[in-house]
């Protein structure tokens, strides 16, 4: 039992019981969180955490949700939803600082405002910034790494500033894995803003004309084994556009998963299962996720690693 009026005594944020989590993740699907927390700021964050770690309360960061699939039955413990107050960007000694419940393109509009180029590639990936960080993102070519120059973050007790060259970045993951990322701090180069306007434009473009944006989806589903593109083996399994239930294998970009308007979480599970084991049975190639599953039972989680 969460001990819910012990966390009021503090806590300055909006607290709801049960929260559905459906509506906080790119895929639309996921049951209740047991508790829903939305700080106020860092400090409260940090209050938060500290609580939850002291009474070993089971918790959980939620960005934009767009690199996850929750389960049906929801999340048992405190999930943490960042972006209402901790969501700032700023310009601090020429670089860039965004908290981490920023949105990317939140990030990337204000990158163009200012005139400083190199993270156009983000624009129009549904991420947050802890989120980016955390999963070393990527797209066109460019990766988060080649731009954070420093990063804040909660490791055990402490706040931490982790130089770019100790992070650990490396494809689609980081050494912020078992942290909890405050900040990132980005050196950018100055750059003339149409230029930049309109090398966002031709990127959102392209983005648009390969990937399901009209349709929920989480992104990337697997990670690209070396050498090789997912997709393309999807692709060569016959798997392009199966359905099971309301979800889909993406008939524009096969490494896409989306939701016609009602899948479940264990609908999207079946369809992940299906491609690993047709994809590892043509090929020998076991796909890796590249999403995170939260809520589901050990085995399964076990079974897809």
């Amino acid at each position: 039992m969460i001990a819910i009026e012990s966390i009021r005594s503090f806590f300055r944020g909006r607290i709801a019981e049960k929260e559905p989590l459906a509506p906080y993740t790119s895929m639309k699907v996921g049951g209740p969180a047991q508790l829903f927390l939305e700080p106020k700021d860092r400090d409260d964050l940090l209050a938060l955490v500290q609580f939850l770690r002291e009474q070993a309360i089971p918790f959980m960061m939620i960005g934009r949700g767009s690199n996850m699939i929750v389960s049906d039955e929801g999340f048992l413990g405190a999930v943490i939803h960042l972006e209402p107050g901790l969501s700032r960007v700023s310009l601090f000694e020429g670089d860039v600082v965004a908290e981490a419940g920023a949105r990317l393109t939140k990030l990337v509009d204000f990158c163009t405002q200012h005139g400083l180029q190199g993270l156009e590639w983000a624009a129009g990936i549904p991420g947050s910034v802890g989120g980016a960080v955390v999963m070393n993102a990527g797209a066109h070519g460019s990766e988060m790494k080649d731009y954070v120059v420093e990063v804040e973050a909660l490791r055990g007790t402490s706040v931490v500033t982790v130089r770019a060259q100790d992070a650990g970045f490396a494809y689609r993951t980081s050494a912020f894995t078992r942290d909890i990322v405050l900040s990132a701090r980005f050196r950018l180069r100055s750059g003339d803003r149409e230029q930049i306007l309109r090398k966002k434009s031709e990127l959102m473009a392209r983005r648009n004309a390969t990937q399901p944006l009209t349709l929920p989806n989480s992104g990337s589903m697997f990670t690209n084994p070396p050498g090789m593109h997912a997709a393309r083996l999807i692709e060569q399994a016959g798997l392009k556009g199966k359905r099971i239930g309301d979800a889909q294998i993406s008939e524009k970009h096969a490494n896409f998963m989306v939701n016609l308007g009602s899948a479940r979480a264990a609908d999207i599970l079946r369809l992940i299962d299906l491609v690993r084991r047709t994809v590892h049975q043509n090929t020998g190639i076991l796909l890796q996720l590249e999403v995170k599953l939260v809520g589901f039972p050990e085995d399964v989680m076990a079974s897809l690693s």
